[in-house]
């Protein structure tokens, strides 16, 4: 256990998350960034003293539980996580799970994407977060219908869908892709739950999940889309890994001086007036 790297690390991840990103009060008076030993010390469920020792170099080596909440209430990265654990001597226990909290800065990002559609998922295809224009492309999406994978196979218009070739081609990527997650994340509850929801709810998806098959998507494809206002698009789709997380950024976007970016521009003006028109 290298304790004097242990403190060091601990006291510069401290300083790295405000309490807004944790949900705690700003408050007066705090003259240091980040947040305070007590606050880490709250988040983890662990006395001040203990923690005060570790950010001290004189603490006791701490177990596995303990470095596991630490990771949780510093936000760390998996990278990060990964090497907590080894400054204290132990082998990195696998992610539980993707993240739910998009990076600040990929926020930052999402509202400074203003004429593009762009919005990040989970593993399992959840939907996290979204900027305007993603909301006035595809519709406003309610609190229940969030998980991208689910509105394909067992949504409202999931036959319809499906019978599009390249809807089609799209599910095949998503199965493979949850099969992928499923395993890298054995111990989510939430994986599993969409998975026996989905086994139960759409036969289509049964026969594409007993294919066996894991893929991992290409960084960029061509999408058609039909608007109720501005009509048919061709459109870009990046898809960007958010290393650490778990996560992805999705954008849009269509080549210059196309039709697709002139129906764009007109997209950014009429705005999510229209966010409550599902894309069909």
């Amino acid at each position: 256990m290298d304790r004097r790297q242990l403190a060091e690390f601990l006291r510069s991840r401290r300083a790295r998350v405000t309490p807004a990103d944790v949900g705690l009060p700003t408050g007066t008076r705090r003259r240091t960034p980040g947040l305070r030993r007590e606050e880490v010390a709250r988040l983890a469920g662990i006395s001040v003293d203990y923690y005060a020792r570790m950010e001290q170099g004189r603490g006791p080596r701490p177990s596995r539980q303990v470095l596991s909440a630490l990771a949780r209430a510093l936000r760390l990265f998996d990278a990060e996580r990964a090497h907590l654990y080894h400054l204290v001597g132990e082998v990195p226990a696998p992610p539980t799970g993707p993240s739910r909290d998009v990076p600040a800065g990929v926020l930052h990002l999402l509202d400074r994407l203003d004429d593009t559609p762009a919005y990040v998922i989970d593993a399992k295809y959840e939907l996290l977060a979204w900027n305007p224009m993603a909301a006035a492309l595809m519709g406003e999406p309610p609190p229940h219908q969030r998980n991208l994978i689910w509105n394909l196979f067992a949504g409202e218009h999931s036959e319809m869908a499906l019978a599009d070739p390249e809807a089609s081609r799209f599910a095949y990527e998503c199965v493979a892709e949850l099969r992928a997650a499923a395993a890298q994340y054995p111990d989510d509850a939430g994986i599993q739950d969409l998975i026996r929801r989905l086994r139960a709810a759409s036969p289509e998806f049964v026969r594409r999940w007993e294919e066996l098959q894991v893929c991992v998507r290409k960084g960029s494809t061509t999408k058609h889309l039909k608007h109720p206002v501005i009509g048919e698009l061709t459109l870009e789709c990046e898809v960007l890994d958010i290393a650490g997380h778990g996560q992805r950024l999705v954008i849009y976007s269509a080549a210059p001086g196309s039709a697709s970016a002139e129906a764009l521009k007109l997209l950014s003006v009429v705005g999510t007036q229209w966010a409550s028109e599902a894309v069909s």
